[in-house]
């Protein structure tokens, strides 16, 4: 796990070494370990390193392999890594490091841009071939590791965060009005390849871009999910699906601990964290690193859910690390964690990331992590009313969106406004798309491709590399997630949701964790914005650079100010937090 940034020319300029250094200067909490760059015809790699996989130096990166004519800048982890090297070996190459970087080298070697349908991990890579002087930039799946990309005459950048981008210069930093759009009304959600600002794009998930020494590149999407669903799988009973999620968990559970290191687990106390602790116990892990988070209640809603994760502590006998947080403490986390943000993310639980990351970061380098779960197996309260939705575009947006166009209208500045509605456009167009017929399908493939990408995912990277800390997520498994897609939704949608994951984890883990109420990271204090709260985003939103980039009408200020609590999305989010948390990330990155 690291963080990768890159310069290519397409003017006959060499690359710059001080934008590299910049970059990388940026992304040191990503790669605590250790850096370089290399330079060569045009083209320039930054890599920050956090030794994961063979902690020697032979696997330093950027890497390059002389003979091949291939030079590498890696962040993620590839877990089959093991036997596509043996595989390669077989084939007569030769390795001289032993991690996962120098696989990607050979493979792509061997197999050229295909080599990406091979791995099963998290990656985002750029590979220059030293004699064509192409370069190539590709994504997993799932978008798990981000890159950023920022566009000038005669170059393109590249970066694992935004800030890095920043910090090289040039960057056109107006905003953009359809990422705004989307922020606003896709519950921050800012889809590829827009983000906040108009000069800087992402690379969208299981993507892989060729660019030619000219300029021109060329896009293609190597994955797919498909909800298509044969006879067999319509009529196969509840507990072939129950057993056959099991074991495809099992698999992508055993896959995540492949590192030279020890690995924890973010243990939250639910369903899906416990199924991964039950998993490892399971496999005999002994002394596994387990750690929980908590913060002071407020308005009677309880800040922890230490009950349950210290029933399944004590069940697998885990070293067990409770790390509760005071307001005060809370508060001083803020602005460190909005600068740890690529992107605007208005999730309470960021905060809690953030600083549970923190003092993970001191015991441990890995872990595992339970996001994703809901996203693939229905375990979101909106999933069930879609079952029968004659309008899934329409239903979808009452329940997820923030706000629809007309309330866009009343609360942004109108030289902030999209033409149209554009998150509703892309919603529309996004369900359209061939590959899953159920209403519930529809949703369930939006969530896990787009929502998620840009929402928990990127939350868990941003807030655990903020510390060094490298964050798996075994329900992200493209295998399981697959299976999970050819299960019927009325599997899915049992139990109140996630039904076919709950008996599976009943299998496992206690079911006094299974058949509690849903919960999640409560940090009460960011819902019911007072006191130093709401002094910080009256501060923020009454400050000359939010006047004078007057993003937001005062008449709607004016309403959320009088009265804060009052003024709450669909999904129990506070309006006031996220215009203010908007206005926040501008400031602190200086824009």
């Amino acid at each position: 796990m690291c963080g990768i940034c890159g310069e290519i020319r397409f003017d006959g300029g060499d690359a710059s070494a001080a934008a590299l250094q910049r970059m990388m200067e940026v992304m040191v909490p990503r790669g605590p370990d250790g850096g370089g760059m290399v330079l060569r015809n045009g083209t320039g790699f930054g890599h920050r390193r956090l030794k994961i996989i063979d902690l020697s130096e032979k696997a330093a990166q950027p890497m390059t392999d002389g003979e091949l004519g291939l030079s590498i800048a890696f962040n993620g982890c590839i877990y089959n890594y093991p036997e596509l090297r043996a595989e390669l070996e077989g084939q007569g190459y030769r390795f001289f490091s032993t991690g996962d970087t120098e696989v990607i080298l050979k493979a792509y070697h061997a197999w050229g841009a295909a080599c990406v349908e091979r791995f099963k991990g998290m990656f985002a890579f750029a590979i220059q071939e030293r004699d064509s002087g192409r370069v190539v930039l590709a994504r997993d799946r799932f978008g798990i590791k981000p890159l950023y990309l920022a566009e000038a005459r005669g170059r393109l950048r590249f970066a694992s965060s935004l800030p890095a981008l920043l910090a090289a210069g040039e960057v056109d930093t107006s905003i953009d009005r359809v990422g705004l759009a989307h922020y606003m009304s896709f519950h921050a959600v800012v889809p590829p390849p827009h983000t906040i600002l108009q000069g800087v794009r992402k690379l969208p998930p299981a993507t892989l871009r060729t660019i030619e020494p000219d300029g021109t590149s060329k896009d293609h999407l190597y994955w797919r999910l498909d909800f298509a669903r044969t006879r067999e799988d319509i009529e196969r009973p509840f507990d072939e699906w129950r057993d056959l999620v099991l074991e495809s968990l099992r698999t992508a559970v055993r896959r995540r601990m492949v590192a030279d290191v020890p690995v924890g687990v973010l243990l939250s106390g639910g369903v899906d964290s416990s199924v991964i602790v039950g998993l490892l116990a399971e496999m005999g892990q002994a002394g596994l690193a387990t750690f929980s988070i908590g913060f002071e209640e407020a308005h009677g809603e309880k800040g922890d859910e230490f009950r349950y994760s210290d029933l399944i502590a004590k069940e697998y006998g885990t070293a067990h690390h409770k790390i509760f947080v005071p307001s005060a403490e809370l508060i001083d986390a803020l602005p460190a964690t909005i600068a740890a943000m690529s992107e605007p993310m208005v999730s309470y639980d960021n905060v809690g990331f953030f600083l549970l990351s923190r003092e993970v970061a001191k015991h441990i380098k890995v872990v595992q992590s339970g996001q994703g779960a809901d996203e693939v197996f229905a375990g979101y309260h909106w999933y069930p009313p879609l079952a029968a939705s004659n309008d899934v575009v329409g239903d979808y947006a009452k329940v997820f969106f923030d706000r629809d166009r007309a309330k866009l209208a009343a609360h942004l500045n109108p030289d902030y406004l999209t033409p149209g509605d554009a998150a509703l456009d892309f919603v529309r167009d996004a369900m359209a798309l061939s590959g899953a017929d159920d209403p519930v399908d529809k949703a369930l493939r939006l969530d896990s491709t787009v929502m998620l990408v840009d929402d928990p995912v990127k939350r868990v990277d941003n807030m655990t590399m903020g510390h060094g800390l490298e964050a798996r997520v075994p329900f992200l498994d493209h295998e399981l997630v697959e299976l999970a897609a050819r299960i019927p939704a009325e599997h899915k949608l049992a139990h109140g949701g996630k039904g076919v994951l709950k008996e599976a984890a009943r299998q496992v883990i206690p079911a006094a964790v299974i058949d509690r109420p849903k919960g999640y990271f409560p940090v009460p204090a960011l819902k019911y914005l007072e006191g130093p709260y709401l002094a910080m985003v009256e501060d923020a939103l009454g400050s000359p650079a939010a006047r004078e980039r007057g993003l937001f009408q005062q008449t709607y200020l004016d309403q959320l100010f009088a009265d804060p609590k009052a003024h709450i999305t669909p999904l129990r989010g506070s309006e006031l937090w996220q215009v203010a948390l908007l206005e926040m990330w501008l400031q602190q990155h200086g824009i």
